[in-house]
């Protein structure tokens, strides 16, 4: 991929299958989603998702959130799913809204910053959709080989404490000209998902999106 633009159209299959050979192969990816820009890495890649603290500089403690496809892959990350976290996930799947849940022991156990839950979400950008369905088709006949990628943990693509960004070219601001960023044009919400606690046996708001 030398020679290759780091800033990549997020609208073009070569784009999207270039992002999801760097995420198979352990690299990051800045992503965009109808929120703010992320900076992904598969989930459950430790190693990748420590490169994401050391990016940002934020501690291995504060968990990430793990972006999925659809409501499908809930289970390859989290159990014991409520019905009204199910509930939630019809009403607002795909959407700026994530979901704390019971994790599955042994998945995302870095980008959970060590806690026994994790937070989901479905992202509705187009782009962070495609790349995500791409992600979760891999090894399955393509050329990125390995393991499926399930999902991607993708906080914003920022310094840690800096103001998240809503384009491509805040990120390669941010983060240099190194990383690979698919370029989905300007978020369409500018500010962080809503985040709801559903293991508590009622939903629990945590942050207000």
């Amino acid at each position: 991929m030398k020679g290759l633009p780091v800033i990549a159209d997020g609208h073009h299959s070569d784009s999207i299958a270039r992002a999801v050979q760097a995420l198979a192969q352990g690299q990051l990816v800045g992503l965009p989603t109808e929120t703010v820009y992320g900076l992904a890495a598969d989930a459950d890649n430790d190693a990748a998702v420590a490169q994401i603290f050391a990016t940002k500089g934020r501690p291995s403690d504060h968990p990430l959130i793990v972006h999925v496809a659809g409501a499908e892959d809930i289970a390859h990350f989290a159990q014991d799913v409520p019905p009204f976290a199910q509930a939630l996930v019809q009403a607002f799947w795909p959407g700026p809204l994530t979901l704390i849940l019971a994790r599955q022991p042994g998945r995302a156990e870095a980008a959970a910053g060590g806690q026994g839950s994790v937070g989901l979400r479905c992202p509705a950008h187009p782009v962070a959709h495609a790349l995500l369905l791409a992600c979760a088709a891999v090894g399955d006949g393509d050329e990125a080989g390995g393991p499926p990628v399930w999902g991607v943990a993708a906080p914003s693509a920022n310094r840690f404490g800096r103001v998240s960004p809503t384009t491509a070219q805040h990120v390669q601001d941010e983060l240099g000209e190194a990383l690979l960023v698919l370029d989905g044009g300007p978020c369409q919400v500018g500010i962080e998902s809503t985040i709801v606690d559903c293991t508590r046996g009622v939903p629990v708001l945590l942050r207000p999106g």
